[in-house]
């Protein structure tokens, strides 16, 4: 039997706040993975654990909860509220390849790390 999250608005209740402060960053037109995110804060329970405070993400905090997918932009929320996600995430001028995010052109690599350079053999 799964577990549901919990319904509280405690947003540092499970030591999630930096979760939800990171998605807090997340510009517009843009998504991370929840593995990326993952990453990013060495969460223990790698994208799982993302993927349980993004269930467990409060209303009315402004987290765009929208802007966190699945690898390879998948979106992995079920229906009725993946059609929402698709809508918001629309809205912002996120383009769609069939029923994943376009990841390469949306992907958002932090505002630190910018848009990750290829170096060209001879430039």
């Amino acid at each position: 039997m799964k577990k549901k999250p919990p319904k509280d608005t405690d947003i540092s209740k499970h030591g999630w706040a930096r979760v939800y402060a990171l998605v807090k960053e997340i510009p517009r037109g843009r998504v991370i993975t929840y593995g990326d995110l993952a990453k990013r804060l060495r969460l223990p329970g790698g994208a799982r654990t993302a993927g349980r405070a993004m269930a467990a993400c409060p209303s009315g905090h402004g987290i765009p909860w929208q802007r966190v997918v699945g690898g390879k932009g998948r979106l992995l929320i079920r229906e009725p509220v993946a059609a929402l996600q698709r809508r918001l995430l629309e809205s912002e001028g996120v383009r769609f390849a069939g029923s994943r995010v376009d990841f390469e052109r949306h992907a958002w690599r932090g505002k630190n790390l910018g848009a990750r350079r290829r170096s060209r053999p001879g430039a």
